[in-house]
């Protein structure tokens, strides 16, 4: 509060969580690699890593996706998990075969009304991402795993490697097949 009684609201700082969609079908060689599936290991690690994230992270403010129909499929099963309207999930076409700037672009254009993201998308590219913000090489992104990535920038535009870092990695291994 000022001496004129006006409250400046300090910026929110900016989240990040990558998703890398949950293991697919490679059943049906005719389907194009956009349309396939999640096999049954992906439809049962997709809400388990979804109850995850509303347990040990917070709900992100918006969900985007590639438009490839087993990182939709993860992102909206997310969705409900975390009680969000599925149809809430927003897809992005570029984010599919995306390299890793073409999804910083994307990241630094977003609206900063947006406090909190779920990102989900593909390998190599989550890999790569998670490098770029990580100290600690991790050599692959694991389906459905969850990557955390926290920034000091207050604005979209203005997140960078220089002020964020990853600060939480999450794969369904840890916590299931044992």
């Amino acid at each position: 509060m000022t001496i004129t009684g006006v409250v400046h609201q300090k910026k929110a700082m900016k989240t990040i969580f990558l998703v890398r969609h949950a293991k697919s079908s490679w059943e049906d060689y005719s389907l194009k690699d956009i349309e396939r599936p999640l096999n049954e290991r992906g439809r049962r690690d997709a809400p388990f890593m979804g109850k995850l994230m509303l347990g040990k992270e917070q709900v992100p403010d918006l969900i985007i996706s590639s438009p490839a129909k087993r990182a939709l499929t993860t992102a909206r099963i997310f969705a409900e998990q975390l009680g969000k309207p599925k149809e809430e999930v927003q897809v992005i076409d570029e984010i599919y075969e995306a390299y890793t700037t073409e999804i910083l672009y994307i990241i630094n254009a977003l609206d900063d009304r947006y406090a909190s993201i779920a990102l989900f998308g593909h390998n190599p590219t989550m890999t790569d991402i998670a490098n770029v913000f990580g100290e600690e090489y991790i050599p692959n992104v694991p389906t459905c795993a969850i990557v955390k990535i926290v920034s000091s920038a207050t604005t979209w535009a203005e997140l960078d490697k220089s002020n964020s870092k990853r600060t939480a990695f999450h794969f369904p291994k840890q916590y299931m097949d044992k």
